[in-house]
């Protein structure tokens, strides 16, 4: 089977199961400590399940790694393919909440900072990276549209001086996030200081996703792969941790002082 096979055959054996077990989708999300919404999406092919929902599944149904079997069976494809799940959350998003301990957050990098970013990674040829680069910059239409997402970023101030693509690249960079934060009302930038010392944000990047009628999701990204993580209890521990981080935070007036010291610096 192609992938849109095996989603349609996941799609289906989750009704079957459900319907054979008398349950409904809000029972089974209550039951799967996944959303409601996520849920319907998956049994619908709109949603990729991830392999943490086809194990709870296993366990909840007693089908003794079906869904797990098929999941793993769901090929991936590339923006890229883990990411096409978090893309399509972003375009529906009303409010962002993005931490970066390492770098400029993606939708607010300028063309040479990411084409530096994807270079040094080492993963992509040349043609590929031209392709990153657009599609990393297409994404950024979303602040810009006409109802934007409320965009809060926070920056490890170790951002702003780690050199990436060169002082003139870091120069422009740190130019463009002063000018974002003061021309774009739904924009906050902020900078945890390097004298915070340890603080709960040093375990990782994350994102933090709210959109209408749907329940917040968060977005991890590792080193080769992302992942969209809706369990209502572990988004609650994200939101907690994104509290902790702006705790540390300088305020965003501040920040933009910061950034734009920072920048003369790069010389």
């Amino acid at each position: 089977m192609d992938r849109s096979s095996m989603l349609d055959h996941f799609a289906e054996e989750l009704r079957l199961a459900r319907a054979g077990s008398g349950m409904s989708q809000s029972a089974l999300a209550e039951a799967l400590s996944y959303s409601g919404a996520l849920v319907a999406k998956v049994e619908t092919c709109e949603r990729r399940p991830g392999l943490d929902f086809a194990r709870r599944c296993d366990t909840v149904f007693g089908t003794d790694g079906r869904f797990e079997r098929i999941q793993r069976r769901i090929s991936r494809e590339t923006v890229v393919p883990w990411f096409r799940d978090w893309a399509g959350i972003e375009l529906e998003a009303t409010a962002l909440r993005w931490f970066e301990p390492l770098y400029v957050p993606g939708l607010l990098q300028t063309e040479g900072y990411a084409r530096a970013v994807l270079s040094g990674a080492g993963l992509f040829a040349s043609n590929e990276i031209d392709q990153q680069v657009a599609a990393r910059l297409d994404r950024q239409s979303v602040l810009t549209r006409d109802r934007p997402p409320l965009f809060t970023a926070v920056v490890d101030e170790y951002v702003l001086r780690r050199r990436v693509g060169g002082p003139e690249v870091m120069r422009e960079q740190l130019a463009h996030l002063v000018k974002l934060g003061r021309t774009l009302t739904r924009v906050r930038i902020q900078v945890v200081p390097l004298s915070a010392g340890a603080y709960a944000g040093l375990d990782g990047p994350f994102v933090i996703a709210t959109s209408t009628g749907r329940e917040d999701v968060v977005y991890l990204e590792g080193q080769r792969h992302g992942q969209v993580v809706d369990r209502s209890e572990f988004v609650q521990q994200m939101v907690e941790v994104w509290e902790s981080v702006r705790g540390e935070a300088l305020s965003h007036q501040q920040s933009l002082e910061l950034i734009s010291e920072v920048a003369e610096t790069w010389t």
